[in-house]
């Protein structure tokens, strides 16, 4: 996938969870945060972030902001971006017969549903932003729909389907993702548990630049 009209700024502070204060061409402005995660660890006063400019003159933040610098490296934060690329890189597979997007199942919408021959599939994906000594950790903040979906998931097993969690990794140089025990014990209980019924984990490695995220490479979780 990629942005249109990148513009780079530095980054000020973040008021609440949705804006944050960046300084543009020696103004501060006000822009959108693609992100309702913490991303303490990246949105640091004077990173270096990237902004997409709104598609809506009118809005009242007139950019998105969707990646950030640190340690020289760019870091897509935008939580949209996961479904988009994963999208993109499961019709280029051309694996499977059908490839539906937000597909209902139980009490939840899981992202996407796959066929091949009679096989179904069921994946969740899942965007990481996290990266602790050259390891991924999901969730940075505490998420109840994220367990919710992996016990679908691990449901699922009983009715037929082959459930996969896919973890977008949006910073280059991880290899894997491991569930983020302290911050969220109910999601990584429902995730080893998940693991020991069968659930498949996939880790999306992705190329990553200012104003485009796509997946490079993949590896299961042995």
């Amino acid at each position: 996938m990629k942005y249109n009209a990148i513009t780079p700024a530095t980054f000020i502070s973040r008021p609440n969870r949705f804006i944050a204060i960046v300084k543009v061409d020696g103004k501060e402005l006000a822009v959108h945060v693609k992100n309702t995660g913490r991303c303490r660890e990246l949105l640091l006063p004077g990173a270096k972030v990237y902004m997409e400019k709104a598609a809506n003159p009118e809005r009242k933040t007139p950019y998105d902001l969707v990646a950030v610098e640190k340690d020289g490296k760019i870091i897509n934060i935008d939580s949209q971006a996961p479904n988009i690329v994963v999208k993109e890189w499961l019709l280029s597979q051309k694996k499977y017969d059908l490839v539906k997007p937000e597909h209902k199942y139980g009490d939840s919408r899981i992202d996407f549903y796959m066929e091949k021959g009679d096989e179904k599939y069921l994946m969740e994906v899942k965007g990481c932003t996290l990266f602790v000594d050259g390891v991924g950790y999901f969730p940075d903040a505490p998420t109840e729909r994220g367990a919710k979906h992996l016990r679908e998931l691990t449901h699922s097993i009983e009715e037929g389907y082959k459930p996969v969690i896919a973890f977008v990794i949006q910073g280059e140089g991880i290899e894997e993702v491991r569930p983020n025990t302290a911050t969220d014990p109910e999601f990584a209980k429902a995730f080893e548990e998940a693991v020991a019924a069968g659930v498949k984990v996939l880790f999306l490695q992705c190329k990553v630049t200012e104003d485009s995220l796509k997946v490079d490479s993949e590896s299961w979780k042995k």
